[in-house]
């Protein structure tokens, strides 16, 4: 058994001080990531601080119609919530196709948010992994990397995929990441919360010593727009994304005023196609244009033993998105 401090923290201010008393010590919301990795010492811990009683849990319409969503906000509760289900379908969708009911009911948008990878040579605690042990290298990129490893924004330090399929809408929607910590709070724009691995991937994320997320400010959602996701995996449940795409689309008749596309399952963070955006603004959807945009989106993909399948595959996931959503 491992011993842990436990702190209930009140505030966020409470919270926040309480974390920079230690190197070790982890703020524990839903916990449906964290303490499967505190178990199996991926994360040693000697304090956690329970900010579940931390005023979070609203889900905030603002005057613009972007969205203000608590960091203790439930994927479920998220998922479900009328204006999400009505204006931003891709987001509850996502959500949705994400673990089962029951870890819906406990994980958190910001523990989503902040999901570690699933790399199984980061999760062993044996092999090496840069990301657990900084220098000791990367055994995924000569190991067995056929579902949870990347082909884009990889680097030969981390292939590792990031696993959460809310984070992939939340990206192709836009949005803010608000965070408070000992210096103040501060805001980060979504696309740059998750960082590329490149020569640091125990960096995973913008989040400064001993801050704490507080909320997501979702973009105002595009008039008149279709959006969906697709998630494509080995099993219909209960299974993470080999490929998926996030996609929002705005037409003028049969032509695209307006794309947003994002990828999952395929990259080292959720992963922007802007290329792959700006090749159907302005363009009608016939299927070779589809392909076209599907081709751009995953241009540069760096193949490796066991995943080079991913590329047709993540370019399935877009064609097909973009075609159900003009059938």
């Amino acid at each position: 058994m491992r011993a842990l401090d436990y702190v209930r923290a009140s505030s966020v201010e409470q919270a926040v001080a309480a974390h920079s008393k230690s190197q070790t010590a982890f703020f524990l919301a839903g916990g449906t990531t964290l303490l499967d990795l505190v178990k199996l010492d991926v994360m040693p811990a000697d304090q956690v601080i329970d900010v579940n009683h931390l005023s979070l849990k609203q889900v905030e319409v603002q005057k613009d119609g972007s969205v203000r969503v608590g960091a203790l906000v439930t994927n479920t509760a998220l998922a479900h919530h009328p204006y999400i289900v009505e204006h931003y379908p891709v987001l509850s969708q996502a959500l949705l196709s994400g673990a089962t009911t029951q870890l819906r009911n406990k994980a958190t948008t910001a523990g989503n948010v902040m999901q570690r990878v699933r790399c199984n040579y980061f999760r062993d605690g044996h092999s090496a992994c840069n990301k657990r042990e900084p220098g000791s290298g990367c055994a995924a990129i000569d190991g067995h990397n056929r579902s949870v490893h990347a082909v884009l924004g990889t680097s030969d330090q981390c292939i590792a995929t990031h696993p959460s399929d809310m984070c992939v809408a939340m990206a192709a929607i836009g949005a803010k990441v608000e965070v408070q910590g000992p210096k103040g709070s501060r805001s980060v724009d979504f696309l740059d919360f998750h960082l590329l691995p490149g020569s640091t991937p125990w960096k995973e994320h913008a989040l400064q010593d001993d801050e704490l997320i507080t909320h997501v400010v979702l973009d105002a959602p595009l008039a008149n727009s279709k959006s969906g996701y697709l998630k494509l995996r080995d099993r219909a449940s209960y299974q993470f994304a080999l490929a998926s795409s996030a996609v929002i689309l705005v037409m003028d008749g049969n032509t695209v005023r307006e794309a947003r596309i994002a990828m999952g399952g395929v990259g080292t963070k959720p992963w922007r196609a802007l290329e792959a955006e700006r090749a159907l603004k302005g363009a009608t959807l016939t299927p070779q244009n589809m392909e076209k945009a599907a081709a751009l989106a995953l241009q540069g993909a760096k193949p490796y033993r066991h995943n080079a399948y991913k590329i047709a595959l993540g370019q399935q996931a877009i064609v097909r998105n973009l075609s159900t959503l003009t059938a």
